[in-house]
């Protein structure tokens, strides 16, 4: 029986997506990549967990099998870092094909070797400036079926930190794969680092909503086009608004026994 699971263990990190042509090569970036990631959790974990305050709802609908795909809207730069370590750390270490994939702006993250190293290496994929990467979709499909990939299917920040309109891509890579696909809600990354800032912000408080498995089924033996693509990621969509809207009550309510608080010092 131990046996038996070992054998699959060992076969599920072998079908890990290649990192590098070579095997010899792969070997090594897969071992850099895994040591680099889980370090840099520890790291982060501290910057957002103890300098910054997370509540995390819902991590149980994510469970830990590959092919899991998380839908998140999108606030800052660094969304996808509080969203991996919420789902997915410190299990990363016992199953490496949970560290996930995360698209990244090309301009930003790869713009000389060094950042280009890490960001590679953290399991970045570049996009394009303009974000439509044909190359970047063909990547994401070929990796998630192995592990997991957090996408933003607004393709850009919101500015108000309201959830915006998706975009059908995360549709296409979902209708190629058929994953598991979670709605996630985030905000206040917003007040942590805002458009146009460069330097993190402290002492802010995130809040991060998993929402259960969104059922697709219909769609899959739809035609693998734009507008089916479409037709799922709004639907994937209401979901990350009802859990934002969520959040967004428990701001308030907190809010307000803050206040009563207050008031019942000053009596």
């Amino acid at each position: 029986m131990a046996q038996n699971g070992v054998l699959k263990y060992a076969r599920v990190v072998a079908k890990q997506a290649r990192g590098r042509p070579g095997w010899l090569e792969n070997i090594l970036w897969h071992v850099t990549s895994y040591f680099v990631t889980n370090i840099t959790m520890i790291l982060l974990w501290f910057f957002f967990f103890v300098l910054n305050r997370v509540t995390v709802i819902g991590r149980e609908f994510v469970g830990g099998e590959p092919n899991t795909l998380l839908l998140s809207n999108h606030q800052s730069m660094i969304d996808s870092i509080p969203l991996g370590i919420a789902a997915f750390y410190p299990k990363s270490w016992i199953k490496p094909w949970l560290v996930p994939w995360h698209p990244a702006a090309r301009e930003n993250f790869f713009k000389n070797r060094l950042i280009a190293w890490y960001a590679t290496h953290t399991r970045c994929i570049p996009v394009k400036p303009g974000r439509r990467d044909v190359h970047a979709i063909h990547k994401m499909i070929e990796v998630l079926p192995n592990g997991s990939i957090i996408l933003f299917p607004e393709g850009t920040r919101s500015r108000s930190g309201d959830v915006g309109t998706g975009r059908p891509g995360a549709g296409l890579v979902a209708l190629a794969t058929h994953p598991q696909i979670i709605p996630v809600a985030i905000d206040g990354m917003q007040d942590i680092l805002p458009i146009g800032e460069k330097r993190p912000k402290i002492g802010q408080r995130i809040y991060i909503r998993f929402g259960a498995p969104v059922d697709y089924s219909e769609l899959i033996d739809e035609p693998r086009t734009k507008e089916t693509a479409q037709a799922l990621v709004d639907k994937v969509m209401v979901a990350i608004r009802e859990q934002h809207e969520e959040i967004r009550q428990m701001r308030l309510a907190r809010k307000k026994k803050k206040k009563k608080k207050k008031k019942k010092k000053k009596t």
